[in-house]
């Protein structure tokens, strides 16, 4: 009875060191079963040449010859799952994208921090340091996160409320683009006038949306 009592002491006690080991290797990262933040960006069973840049790993190559299209190998991290166009679960597969750094991507294929130190109204070269990021479904060379100089939103001291109160009034002698600093686009107006009434309404649509603005490019007040 002692043999038994001793030995069932000795295997609980063996339980528990193991029972211990096996947490601590857990909590050292030996079995982390953490799911990884990129994830998240990642849908499940997409296409695998549709996933963001965040989801797979590729083998770049940076001699590539800018602007031309390139091919790249490429594959899922772990935790990804994604299929082919006939719904075949992939691993590698390959991407088409245009040889370009991430720093050289047109404005629209990434987004940038506001500035605050920028004056209302300055000189238009004032510029500010900005870090911007890549879209996740955008590909390209090098870091997606990059800083860059960006010039400040400035005003010229142009009013809204006066140009289209002149593009109404006036706008078929061309006072609205006059008063914009489009004096091209004005002495088409004043001698076409105002494009026999038509080029007018358009005016008065265009600035009222915002979309024709100072001709410097500053925003208006």
């Amino acid at each position: 009875m002692v043999a038994v009592a001793a030995a069932t002491a000795l295997l609980g006690g063996l339980s528990r060191v193991l029972l211990f080991l096996s947490q601590l290797y857990i909590l050292t990262g030996g079995e982390s079963t953490e799911t990884p933040a990129y994830v998240m960006k990642c849908p499940s069973n997409g296409l695998c040449s549709k996933l963001p840049a965040d989801c797979i790993e590729c083998k770049t190559n940076y001699s590539c010859v800018y602007g031309k299209p390139v091919t790249f190998d490429c594959t899922v991290k772990s935790h990804v799952t994604c299929v082919d166009q006939n719904f075949t679960e992939q691993h590698n597969f390959t991407i088409n994208m245009t040889c370009s750094f991430c720093w050289q991507l047109p404005e629209t294929d990434y987004e940038c921090s506001n500035a605050t130190n920028c004056m209302t109204v300055s000189c238009p070269r004032q510029r500010y340091s900005a870090n911007c990021t890549v879209h996740d479904h955008v590909h390209c060379l090098g870091k997606r996160t990059f800083p860059k100089m960006l010039y400040c939103n400035w005003t010229g001291g142009y009013k809204w409320s006066t140009a289209l109160a002149l593009s109404i009034t006036l706008g078929g002698f061309g006072a609205d683009r006059f008063y914009l600093g489009q004096w091209r686009e004005g002495l088409g107006k004043l001698f076409s006038f105002g494009g026999l009434g038509i080029w007018t309404l358009i005016d008065v649509l265009l600035i009222g949306v915002g979309y024709v603005g100072p001709a410097d490019g500053s925003l208006y007040i």
